[in-house]
């Protein structure tokens, strides 16, 4: 799928109305949106549609934000996973960012500057790797 606006996103939470407030909000600064309500399902997507960032919960039934995490990391390794969470404890944050997390953004989300702060630094992220790629290409006699 092509990317519009500023890139495209996928938002994992169990809660429909943070996927619904979320949503809104990212739409409405540009990027394409898209809402999983849980790992598997998020899963389906990444499949099927290209992702650039993803958001998510740690605390959902069936497959959590952890797995979920390594999941993504070992089939889409250039995706950035910035995780959101009610449920803060040392043992998640150490292992979220063990496993390739951008950052972890806690609930509420009353104010959404430091998540968007987080996704605006995750596309920066990826932007500064596709120049390096393209560099990279460049420099390759072969390709």
């Amino acid at each position: 799928m092509e990317q519009t606006g500023k890139g495209n996103l996928l938002i994992v939470d169990d809660e429909e109305d943070i996927r619904t407030s979320l949503r809104r909000h990212f739409s409405f600064l540009g990027y394409r949106v898209s809402v999983a309500e849980g790992g598997a399902e998020a899963l389906e997507i990444l499949e099927q549609e290209r992702i650039d960032v993803v958001v998510s919960d740690i605390m959902m039934p069936g497959m959590d934000g952890s797995e979920l995490l390594k999941a993504i990391k070992k089939d889409w390794p250039t995706i950035r996973v910035v995780i959101i969470t009610g449920y803060v404890t040392l043992g998640n944050l150490l292992e979220v960012f063990r496993h390739g997390a951008e950052t972890c953004v806690y609930k509420p989300l009353s104010d959404l500057s430091e998540l968007e702060g987080a996704i605006e630094r995750s596309f920066e992220t990826l932007r500064i790797w596709q120049r390096k790629l393209k560099e990279l290409k460049a420099m390759d006699p072969g390709g």
